[in-house]
C-alpha cells in the first residue's frame, strides 16, 4: 500500500522542512510514501474563506485517483492513540487499499465539496495546528505507527 500525504501549499519555513525530510526518509524504510502538493490559491485576497476552501477543495479532488482511500486530517475527526492509529493503518493495508491518501487542508480547512466526497476524518488533537506544522507531526506519527506494527522500540508502551 502506498501512503500519500496530500497538502495545500508549500512549507516555507526551513525547520518544518528539515523535520519533514527526516521522518520521510525514516518512513520510506517501511512503506512507499510520498508527499503531493496542491498549489496555493493565487490572488486569494479578494476571496472569502469559503470561496478559498471550495477552490482548494476542487484542486484536492482533481489529484485524487479512482480507488484511493482518502482520509482528511481535521480537528473534527476521530482521535486515535498511536497504537490505535497503527491498527487503523494495518486494517487499511489488509483491506487491499492500493493508495491511502491523507489530506491536510489549507489555512481555513476543508470546504463541503471535499467533505462530501470523503468519508473518513482523523484528528491528531482537539487543538488546531498550522497547516505547515502538522506535516512533520503527522509523518512522525506514520513512522511511529510503522515501528509499532513491527514491534520496534521507537514507541515506548
Amino acid at each position: 500500500m502506498k501512503i500519500v500525504l496530500l497538502v495545500v501549499g508549500k512549507t516555507d519555513a526551513g525547520y518544518w522542512n528539515e523535520a519533514l525530510d527526516d521522518y520521510t526518509k525514516r518512513l520510506r524504510h517501511y512503506a512507499p510514501f510520498g508527499i503531493e502538493v496542491v498549489p496555493d490559491i493565487k490572488n486569494s485576497r479578494g476571496m472569502t474563506e469559503q470561496q478559498q476552501k471550495e477552490q482548494e477543495g476542487a484542486s484536492i479532488l482533481n489529484v485524487l485517483q479512482a480507488g484511493d482511500s482518502c482520509v482528511l486530517l481535521d480537528e473534527r475527526g476521530k482521535e486515535y492513540s498511536s497504537c490505535e492509529f497503527a491498527s487503523f493503518l494495518e486494517k487499511k493495508a489488509l483491506s487491499g487499499v492500493k493508495r491511502l491518501v491523507f489530506v491536510v487542508g489549507g489555512p481555513y480547512g476543508f470546504g463541503e465539496n471535499v467533505r462530501s466526497e470523503v468519508n473518513e476524518c482523523i484528528s491528531l488533537s482537539r487543538m488546531t495546528f498550522s497547516h505547515q506544522m502538522i506535516r512533520p507531526v503527522f509523518v512522525e506519527q506514520l513512522y511511529r505507527a510503522m515501528t509499532i506494527l513491527r514491534g520496534e522500540k521507537y514507541h515506548h508502551y
